[in-house]
């Protein structure tokens, strides 16, 4: 196929070059971003574009260019392939590891594998992710290509699908910290950026949130209002954000006399946060402050202060961390530290952009800064 073999009447290179003023090989060049083009001469090219209303070929453009002109959205847990079924039993599931959000909002995947797409799509913090990579890729002609690997046998599959070009390179978000994901693609040379700090060492770039600092405006805002018997819920202890938002409140607690803070695990997820509520208040009923370490679980949190006749704030100040819809939708109103997902889902994809460009570019980081939002909570 040609790059102008489309349906009659359809603008066609020729038609471009026409508008222009230049030859169609000109036009080609541009259209399939050769540099040594003069800058006036693309201007022009691309004005002809616009007026013509030409589509340039994608599947044409990849066999000159050797892009897919598509990134990968992977979302990623650490699940097993579900074990053989015998022929005498009923269908069946394998149950996953029950897997944790590394990004501090997402949700706690433990159910099996036909559960992990219902997990994801029900959890907030990606509907935020898909909304930042796309809204930077789209205005470049780039189109994310949603995956899943929960299991050896997917990830397998997205390991092969980045090796035969359909797609040019990788956004990972992990649900696990055990992941194998990131370092199976690393290793097989992909370009691949991951949201949030792998667990353990993996040369792969990443974004990520200053945790620690967030947790301190945490502790800083429940201390100025004049809570002295502060608890917190924490994310899992095997996450890198649930360990550093814990670190980093204890260790605000302890700079202002606090040594010791009553801690409840959570799994990111607000039936887990109602659970920890309720083993705080059982040892610790008079309790006044409360630091939830993502949103989801203070909301589970609130709702047992509320059955047990606690007002927030009034008896118990109630601190959330991500700002996502579930803060604005609380009741009353979360007052929470702010992760930037948007910015940070984008930032992902501007940094994959650059090494695509640049493929000797060494692996890099960027941490966003997080913010306090207050509301009524607290």
């Amino acid at each position: 196929m040609t790059e102008d073999s489309r349906a009659a009447g359809a603008p066609t290179l020729e038609d471009v070059a026409k508008a222009a003023g230049v030859s169609r090989a000109t036009v080609s060049r541009v259209i399939n971003g050769v540099r040594n083009v003069d800058p006036v001469i693309q201007a022009a090219v691309r004005d002809a574009v616009a007026v013509t209303g030409y589509t340039p070929n994608r599947a044409a453009r990849s066999l000159v260019t050797r892009k897919a002109d598509s990134i990968a959205l992977v979302v990623s847990g650490a699940g097993d392939d579900p074990p053989p079924v015998a022929a005498t039993a009923g269908p069946s599931v394998s149950a996953a590891p029950g897997s944790r959000g590394g990004d501090g909002e997402s949700a706690g995947f433990g159910g099996g594998v036909g559960s992990f797409m219902t997990e994801v799509f029900a959890d907030p913090f990606f509907g935020r992710v898909v909304t930042g990579v796309v809204n930077f890729l789209r205005p470049r002609g780039i189109h994310p290509v949603l995956m899943f690997a929960e299991t050896s046998r997917t990830r397998d599959e997205v390991v092969s699908y980045l090796r035969q070009g359909s797609a040019d390179g990788a956004l990972v978000v992990s649900t696990h910290a055990e992941d194998p994901l990131p370092a199976l693609i690393t290793d097989a040379g992909l370009p691949a950026v991951l949201y949030a700090r792998p667990a353990r060492p993996v040369r792969i770039s990443y974004v990520d949130l200053a945790h620690q600092d967030g947790a301190r405006l945490a502790a800083e805002h429940l201390l100025a209002r004049g809570c002295r018997r502060i608890a917190t819920i924490a994310g899992p202890f095997d996450v890198p954000a649930g360990q550093d938002r814990l670190a980093g409140f204890r260790d605000t607690m302890a700079r202002h006399g606090h040594p010791y803070i009553p801690v409840a695990e959570g799994e990111f997820t607000e039936e887990s946060g109602a659970s920890a509520m309720e083993r705080l208040l059982a040892e610790h009923p008079d309790l006044d402050g409360l630091f939830a370490a993502n949103d989801l679980m203070a909301v589970g949190a609130c709702q047992v202060l509320r059955e047990r006749g606690l007002r927030v704030p009034e008896d118990v100040a109630v601190i959330g961390f991500d700002d996502s819809r579930a803060a604005a939708s609380c009741r009353p109103p979360l007052t929470t530290v702010r992760q930037p997902v948007e910015d940070m889902a984008a930032e992902m994809a501007r940094l994959l952009l650059d090494r695509l460009s640049r493929p000797d570019r060494p692996v890099t980081s960027v941490i966003f800064e997080p913010t306090l939002v207050v509301r009524a909570s607290a």
